[in-house]
């Protein structure tokens, strides 16, 4: 479940899914834990299998080392990903600045391949790119969920017609058990 803190009927604030704040923290923890493991059973030398041990956990060590330190910054208490005022002059925010949702050409979850953690990018009408880190703690569904209900109905037309073709509503509606409902601007 998306975790929303609503200051007044207009203005979302964006969080990380608490099921998702548990579900990196145990990956990642679980993966540095067992590298760790491996590398203190293989340095004993009581098996067959040690050099095997200490090869998988002196290679794995820092694959697991370099995700969590890119992943800590999003475990800071109470971190807003972005925040979205609704509206016909709606705007999204977050520490990388401010967006006008009429403004909005594009807008798309992409996973960066150097760091493996998912970016909210928005693409402008005055070519400006804005990339809102989520710190993997949106996921998927909830992404569309948030786009299709606070950002959809404000966008401008030809964005909307994007944003249709990249939007699955039949799986939301089956999965997530969302359905778009309409609003009069």
């Amino acid at each position: 479940m998306l975790n929303l803190g609503i200051e007044k009927e207009d203005i979302i604030k964006i969080k990380g899914s608490k099921f998702m704040y548990g579900w990196i923290f145990l990956a990642l923890i679980g993966g540095v834990a067992a590298c760790i493991f491996l590398v203190i059973h293989g340095l004993k030398f009581n098996s067959s299998y040690s050099l095997f041990y200490l090869g998988g956990g002196i290679t794995c060590l820092p694959f697991f080392l370099y995700i969590t330190l890119w992943t800590l910054p999003g475990f800071i208490p109470g971190k807003t990903l972005l925040t979205i005022v609704r509206g016909e002059n709606g705007s999204i925010e977050s520490k990388k600045g401010k967006v006008s949702i009429k403004n909005i050409r594009n807008i798309d979850l992409v996973r960066n391949p150097f760091n493996l953690i998912n970016d909210i990018v928005i693409e402008t009408f005055d070519n400006r790119v804005i990339k809102i880190r989520t710190y993997n703690l949106l996921d998927d569904l909830l992404y569309q969920m948030t786009v299709d209900k606070y950002i959809y109905p404000y966008m401008a037309e030809n964005s909307k017609k994007v944003w249709d073709r990249k939007v699955n509503l039949d799986e939301l509606k089956e999965t997530a058990k969302y359905e778009r409902v309409e609003q009069k601007t």
